[in-house]
């Protein structure tokens, strides 16, 4: 089948899924394929929920709903394309970065859409799956959509961009993440400016951080923030106890957000609300009313003690930062951090490297939580090594944090956050 084909059942449908289990009444379902499941098995519950079509690539199945195809991962994908290119009033911002892409990404969100029709990514589904689903939530009628890009290995980005056809663009960072696919942080920069690469090829333009020794060197069009003279937007770093912020000018833009690391963040969506003339008092409300959520930054009060939950992921980069930041506290610091995933063969180094660098920080407490970390548990005195939760939770209902500051941090599989029941 055509995708324009395809185009005139995804019109008459009012919304795609694909996951039988949520389906809402007029969707077409897409019966997409993973290691674990087939969703063609589930086309026929898509219909008898209410979905309108089923979209399948098992040609044994017959019903009038369904709509065959080759490929169904690669038909929905060829589906988003085409509806971007439908997207004539849209200008879209992609986004990439080794880390704080989704703050960044909700907090342009924030800033735009109190001026415009914006439309963004939800959540994080940011992948070969996630990206076409957000492509195909898209209003015709919106004047913006923010869409972010992740990726694990190289030509992902690119595969990505070439997807969604930005307008504009930026990288939030460049930083050792995915290191088991990327190979080394040399990978994550060349497959990171795949997304530059397009913008150049295209005569598009890029957002970029002037402050960034990787960023500055960007040779296409460009719109740059920075703390110095040399860039478009001159902005200030700016900190109200544990909380982030930014001064343009002589207005001060505080957020809710936890660690100077969120500066950039902050600075993105700043920029971006300056060049398309959203007044800065819309920008500076937007920013200070945005509530991290998600495990992302979260500031949590819990017994008298301030708890820094920054639990959505973890890699050697996110996590120097968020330690460096939460160091410059004053009072008692506890610190309660996870394994760090996907890192390859960098992983034993990494795990030591981070442990070292804890030690030199000199923290009340040093809670090291999983089985990367407890590889080093011969190799130093001063941390407590635990190769479960359940192990560390133990710990403290004998021996409970009196720490006035407490920071909890790890890859998403970890689950950090569970020990917020603990403190």
């Amino acid at each position: 089948m055509l995708t324009s084909e395809l185009y005139n059942y995804f019109e008459k449908s009012n919304s795609v899924s694909t996951d039988s289990r949520s389906i809402k009444k007029g969707s077409i379902f897409f019966a997409l394929k993973g290691d674990n499941f087939d969703g063609n098995k589930f086309a026929g519950k898509a219909i008898k929920d209410g979905a309108s079509y089923a979209v399948v690539d098992d040609h044994t199945l017959n019903h009038s709903q369904y709509i065959k195809v080759d490929n169904v991962l690669k038909s929905l994908q060829s589906l988003s394309k085409f509806h971007r290119s439908k997207l004539l009033k849209t200008k879209i911002i992609a986004l990439t970065g080794s880390n704080g892409k989704t703050t960044t990404k909700e907090l342009i969100n924030e800033v735009l859409k109190t001026k415009f029709n914006v439309s963004s990514t939800i959540g994080n589904l940011n992948n070969h799956i996630g990206v076409p689903l957000t492509l195909l939530k898209i209003d015709p009628l919106a004047e913006f959509a923010i869409i972010e890009m992740g990726a694990n290995h190289l030509n992902e980005i690119k595969f990505l961009t070439e997807l969604v056809n930005p307008d504009f663009g930026l990288i939030t960072n460049f930083g050792k993440a995915h290191l088991e696919g990327f190979g080394s942080l040399k990978g994550v920069i060349k497959g990171k400016s795949e997304l530059y690469n397009f913008l150049i090829s295209n005569n598009k333009v890029a957002f970029i951080n002037n402050d960034d020794e990787i960023q500055k060197k960007y040779k296409g069009k460009k719109i740059s923030f920075g703390k110095s003279d040399q860039c478009n937007f001159k902005f200030e770093e700016v900190s109200n106890g544990m909380r982030s912020g930014i001064k343009f000018k002589n207005q001060l833009l505080n957020s809710k957000l936890t660690g100077n690391y969120n500066f950039n963040n902050i600075a993105f969506a700043t920029l971006i609300g300056l060049h398309f003339n959203v007044p800065i008092s819309k920008i500076k409300k937007s920013i200070s009313e945005y509530n991290p959520s998600n495990n992302r930054s979260q500031i949590i009060e819990i017994n008298n003690k301030s708890v820094i939950l920054d639990a959505y992921n973890a890699n050697p980069s996110s996590m120097n930062s968020s330690i460096q930041s939460f160091n410059k506290l004053n009072g008692s610091k506890t610190i309660l951090l996870g394994d760090m995933f996907e890192l390859g063969k960098e992983s034993e180094k990494e795990h030591f490297d981070l442990i070292s660098f804890c030690i030199r920080n000199k923290f009340e407490n040093i809670f090291l939580i999983g089985l990367e970390f407890f590889k080093h548990k011969n190799n130093f005195d001063v941390p407590f090594f635990y190769k479960t939760k359940k192990e560390l939770i133990n710990h403290f209902q004998k021996n409970p944090i009196t720490s006035k500051h407490i920071l909890i941090k790890g890859s998403r599989g970890m689950k950090m956050e569970e020990l917020t029941n603990y403190i």
